[in-house]
């Protein structure tokens, strides 16, 4: 059973703003650039490393690694972290022989190839998911940000609902899936977000008793046994006492992962600063959020958002500029200055197919531009 009389404690002992960053990389043949499964590998090596053995973990399959950062009083501690971790990954990865991807999915690996790594946790999601669980061969991009206070929490996932969608069409970076272009900006949001349960834009919660409320009515029901199976597109995080926001594809390159993890920080504390500041929290209508959502999915920036409040269209390229604009008062406390590209990685990839390029020489330009930026973090000794 889950103890919620837990969860609320750790949210009310939280301390506001701290962060955690973590990265999902695909492990890639640097012969063929196919995802190849090799995690417990790189993961046992990184036993050997005093940095990567407590930031390395697994996600999924076995082609997949990830690296989480510590914990951050500040955005820059957190940052700090995590360019560590980063030059150590890739620098055991190069040691290793292998190379590492950083786009929101695979352009061309089958996904019924790929392993489901050996833990309670992911054998027991194969059980219950299937194909829904092998199909989800994604990587993305996860930030925790500390809130204190219980129902604060609550209402800063309500308030970040109607941004969300915004978020992923900035950082969307999975156009190539099966060996084809698919269409869409956020392949990867279209198999992980739209597929599996309790996903993508969470309901309302009144309070954070409603939120327990429903949280116990799931364990009563044999629903989930953990609450890492509310897999939200932001979430109350019960052990951490973070709100997590979990909407954006993995970026090829560390500058860009490095701005959009800032976005994502000051949202969050903008979303708490307008609670603070008695801000009415705005009407998000979910057939309005969930519009927006597909519109992100299919289109990113290219296409056209709805303002929720307006109830009219604007271009999305506009969305960056928007949300700094919002989270500008946050930014400021916080000393986070995000350099938002204007084009996202999905555009940056169709650009080079337009230009003559095959799917796989777009994607070997997007492993090396991770290589070079990622593996280029200062290393300490």
């Amino acid at each position: 059973m889950l103890d919620m009389k837990r969860a609320r404690e750790a949210f009310e002992a939280s301390t506001d703003f701290t962060v955690g960053v973590e990265e999902e990389f695909g492990i890639l043949d640097p012969d063929t650039r196919s995802l190849t499964q090799r995690f417990e590998e790189l993961s046992n090596a990184a036993q050997a490393d005093e940095v990567l053995k407590r930031s390395v973990a697994g996600e999924l399959i076995s082609s997949e690694i990830e690296i989480r950062s510590d914990k951050g009083e500040t955005f820059a501690d957190a940052l700090a972290s995590q360019r560590e971790s980063r030059a150590r990954l890739f620098r055991l990865a190069a040691d290793h022989d292998a190379l590492l991807m950083s786009t929101g999915t695979h352009p061309w690996s089958p996904w019924w190839e790929q392993r489901i790594i050996e833990t309670d946790h992911y054998q027991r999601l194969l059980d219950d998911l299937g194909y829904v669980a092998r199909r989800n061969n994604t990587f993305s991009l996860h930030v925790h940000v500390g809130i204190r206070g219980a129902d604060r929490a609550i209402d800063v996932c309500n308030r970040l609902r109607r941004v969300l969608p915004e978020l992923l069409a900035v950082s969307a970076n999975s156009p190539f899936l099966d060996g084809f272009d698919s269409g869409l900006a956020s392949a990867r949001s279209q198999i992980f977000t739209k597929s599996f349960p309790r996903c993508g834009i969470p309901p309302e919660f009144e309070s954070f008793a409603d939120y327990a409320s429903h949280v116990e009515f799931l364990v009563r029901t044999n629903s989930i046994v953990e609450h890492t199976q509310l897999w939200w597109s932001v979430r109350p995080h019960h052990a951490f006492g973070t709100v997590e926001l979990r909407i954006c594809d993995a970026q090829t390159s560390a500058d860009e992962s490095t701005a959009l993890a800032g976005l994502l920080v000051a949202c969050a504390a903008q979303a708490a600063l307008d609670h603070d500041d008695g801000v009415p929290a705005l009407d998000s209508p979910p057939r309005i959020v969930d519009e927006n959502l597909w519109r992100a999915i299919r289109y990113g920036l290219d296409g056209r958002t709805i303002d929720l409040d307006r109830r009219e269209e604007f271009p999305s390229a506009a969305l960056p500029d928007r949300l700094l604009a919002w989270t500008a008062p946050a930014r400021g406390l916080l000393g986070i200055d995000p350099a938002i590209p204007s084009r996202n990685g999905a555009q940056r990839q169709r650009d080079a197919l337009a230009g003559g390029a095959s799917i796989q020489e777009v994607f070997a330009r997007e492993v090396e531009t991770t290589r070079s930026t990622y593996a280029g973090q200062e290393v300490t000794t």
